[in-house]
């Protein structure tokens, strides 16, 4: 246990600029998130951004390229929440069809990526890494909707990606995951909250 608090310690106080940058961009954007404010978007764009130029940096090409996504996503997301200047956009929750029909993609997206990354790359672990991938791309278009599942799509991609990093001795990299999975949980909450309190208006 004291190795690994030595080893968050040591990501914490020994990593660069751009990964401190890039923390403190990550946990601001999901904080903001959980209170539905508009300005997790620009934040979000920011974070997305310095994790692409990490990853690229890492030659960790496929991780970079889902940043792409992200950003696409959170740009689309912004411009969602904002149209129409009217009220807030309600937080909302798919039907069953719609619950159906995103685990499915969540899935043909897991096999196709897996299968790719078996097939062109040298990845460790091809399956573990397209699941938490799909998971959270389907996580970041949900958001964008503002529609709760978003939510268990995260927490499900953090609770894989936890402790596939504690296995691969990536503490500090569990480490932020498992702030990203606090953070999720408290906005699964916030968002019911808020969701309960839409209905009885």
């Amino acid at each position: 246990m004291n190795e690994v608090l030595r080893t968050i310690w040591s990501g914490i106080t020994g990593a660069g600029w751009l990964d401190q940058l890039n923390l403190v961009l990550g946990v601001v954007g999901v904080a903001l998130m959980v209170r539905r404010m508009l300005w997790a978007f620009p934040v979000g764009l920011l974070a997305v951004t310095v994790q692409g130029v990490l990853f690229y940096k890492a030659r960790f090409y496929a991780d970079g390229t889902l940043q792409i996504l992200f950003f696409v996503a959170l740009a689309w997301g912004w411009w969602h929440w904002r149209r129409g200047d009217g009220p807030e956009l309600p937080v909302t929750r798919l039907s069953v069809r719609g619950r159906l029909i995103t685990v499915g993609l969540v899935l043909i997206g897991t096999v196709v990526w897996a299968l790719a990354a078996r097939r062109w790359t040298d990845a460790l672990m091809p399956w573990r890494d397209a699941f938490i991938a799909a998971l959270q791309v389907a996580g970041q278009v949900l958001q964008a909707r503002k529609q709760i599942e978003n939510w268990a799509l995260f927490t499900a991609a953090n609770l894989v990606a936890i402790p596939a990093y504690f296995s691969a001795e990536l503490a500090y990299t569990a480490f932020l995951f498992a702030i990203y999975l606090v953070l999720g949980l408290l906005g699964w909450r916030a968002w019911w909250k808020a969701m309960q309190a839409q209905k009885t208006a």
